[in-house]
């Protein structure tokens, strides 16, 4: 066996083990991507039709209200108070939207008084979501909450809704594997079908010249 032969054998086994290697990644990238896409692919469909003629209904959300009594130590800001409520009611989910309106005058008829400030805090979950209200000098803060049906709690899933950053840099990894798969793909199909990938070169290099020169 001359040097040429082993050569050309040993370029052969480099390339059927690059072959053998493209083949697994391609294989799991796509197998954990079937995994989230699965989820991601249902939930998309409902966002999809969540409203309009072919609306899809996710159920009806459960309502809870109640009235928490203010502690001895009063509350600086909204957010104490958001902070407080998590603690007292162990709200899932991170303080959202806040609303702090200071007091101002109103009128009542042919009165004027003065409005006490007012302030809204809002928790959102996949499961559910908070809203707090309450008015500065009051007694007691008013909760409500809306715990979501299983087909809602998907699509917050989907949209991330108070989730953290762990779970978007889990979403990530879906785009990081449709990426990997379209290259571990295409690198494939040109190992196996070389002399294919000469004549889709030559067309579509044929096109591409053909529209340019129409353009000119």
């Amino acid at each position: 066996m001359d040097g040429a032969e082993q050569a050309a054998r040993r370029q052969r086994s480099r390339r059927a083990n690059f072959i053998k290697w493209l083949r697994k990644v391609h294989g799991w990238v796509g197998l954990w991507g079937a995994v989230l896409g699965l989820m991601f692919g249902a939930t998309g469909f409902l966002l999809n039709h969540r409203a309009g003629p072919m609306k899809v209904p996710t159920g009806q959300p459960q309502v809870e209200e109640l009235q928490m009594a203010v502690p001895n130590k009063p509350f600086h800001s909204p957010m104490d108070m958001a902070k407080w409520l998590k603690g007292e009611l162990k709200i899932d989910g991170k303080p959202g939207r806040m609303k702090r309106e200071p007091a101002h005058p109103v009128a009542w008829g042919d009165r004027s008084t003065i409005q006490p400030e007012f302030w809204q805090v809002g928790f959102a979950a996949p499961t559910q979501t908070v809203q707090a209200e309450y008015w500065v000098g009051n007694g007691f803060v008013a909760v409500k909450r809306t715990q979501n049906s299983f087909l809602a709690t998907m699509t917050n899933l989907h949209k991330g809704t108070g989730l953290s950053i762990g779970w978007m840099l889990l979403v990530d990894t879906i785009a990081g594997s449709l990426i990997l798969l379209s290259l571990t793909g295409v690198l494939l199909w040109t190992e196996l079908n070389k002399r294919r990938v000469v004549g889709v070169a030559l067309v579509g290099g044929s096109i591409i010249a053909a529209v340019a020169c129409g353009l000119m």
